[in-house]
């Protein structure tokens, strides 16, 4: 703790209380999202980690001499921006990763203006189900932070050494991983921002784990008796052993769930009300979206057949609704 003091010290006492502010609202956001007994978790989450990504940020323009409050140039003279109360105002997140000065790699930038839209659908309406669903994305966010602070501030400002792996009281069964799966209860708004967001970015781009953070767990024992066991081990994605798991987990995966023709899709459409929707309203639709990207998650191709899972079907739903009377 002595030398940590001694190395915010050293970069100034205003980026050195801004990078203290960051780290309490970092360790602060996972600690609540660790927290079985709350159910807004995602929500304090996201907004907590936005204002330790910014202060962050201002601690790293700060030490490079970047100008990162609003002016405007009077003559030769900044006019600084002001709010009511007479306070600086200092950049946002979303101005802080727009900069050419910013040291965010760019699959990070894009994790946080993920999460930066994202917190933008929740400010408005109550959201329900998003914990599980986008908590891949959560861990990259926390990796990413931790990263940076110390590739910028040193490693005595790394937060890693306070937190741990949380502890499950169940194992996951079949029943609880298909639920995982599903976005059934996802909010409209919610599943649509990040349907858009996700069918902006590539493949290469969507798998990165700087965007989004994705493990997978099996159970492992000791080797021998007496010798120290770790609940979780890590190993290179390409590996062979990851390629082995990656593949039989697909397999799994796709023989599971349950898929459907287009003709389908149209039909169970019809059933939501939506009578006049039709096949060929389906296919440009989907051509649109190029909703056909395995990166999505939207189907898959057997033989020379194209199945759509329910995910597809729940947007298509949700796209209908949003044309109002157009398919009724």
């Amino acid at each position: 703790m002595a030398s940590q003091k001694k190395r915010i010290r050293t970069v100034g006492s205003i980026s050195g209380e801004l990078i203290k502010k960051s780290r309490e609202a970092a360790l602060a956001s996972v600690q609540i999202f660790n927290n079985p007994a709350l159910m807004f978790k995602s929500e304090i989450f996201i907004v907590l980690m936005m204002i330790s990504w910014t202060y962050l940020l201002h601690a790293y323009y700060r030490k490079k001499q970047v100008e990162y409050r609003y002016y405007k140039m009077v003559g030769a003279r900044r006019r600084f921006d002001k709010t009511a109360k007479g306070a600086m105002k200092h950049w946002e997140l979303e101005r802080c990763l727009n900069d050419e000065n910013s040291p965010v790699p760019e699959n990070a930038a894009k994790n946080l203006r993920f999460l930066i839209g994202l917190r933008h659908e929740i400010e408005h309406q109550m959201t329900t189900r998003i914990d599980q669903f986008l908590s891949a994305r959560f861990q990259a966010c926390c990796l990413n932070y931790n990263d940076l602070i110390k590739k910028i501030f040193g490693a005595e400002c790394g937060i890693d050494k306070h937190l741990s792996f949380s502890l499950q009281f169940s194992s996951l069964n079949k029943d609880q991983v298909d639920m995982l799966s599903k976005t059934e209860g996802l909010p409209e708004h919610i599943r649509a921002y990040i349907t858009d967001f996700d069918m902006s970015l590539s493949d290469e781009e969507f798998n990165d784990p700087r965007f989004s953070y994705r493990v997978f767990f099996i159970p492992k024992t000791a080797n021998r008796k007496g010798q120290a066991d770790q609940v979780i081990e890590f190993i290179k994605s390409d590996s062979e052993l990851a390629k082995g798991i990656n593949a039989q987990y697909t397999v799994i995966k796709e023989t599971e769930r349950p898929k459907c023709l287009p003709s389908e899709i149209v039909k169970k459409v019809a059933g939501a009300g939506y009578t006049k929707f039709t096949i060929t309203n389906h296919t440009v639709l989907w051509k649109e979206l190029d909703a056909k990207r395995p990166s999505l998650g939207f189907g898959t191709q057997v033989a020379n057949t194209w199945y759509w899972y329910e995910a597809w079907l729940e947007y298509v739903v949700g796209h209908c609704a949003q044309q109002g009377e157009k398919y009724r």
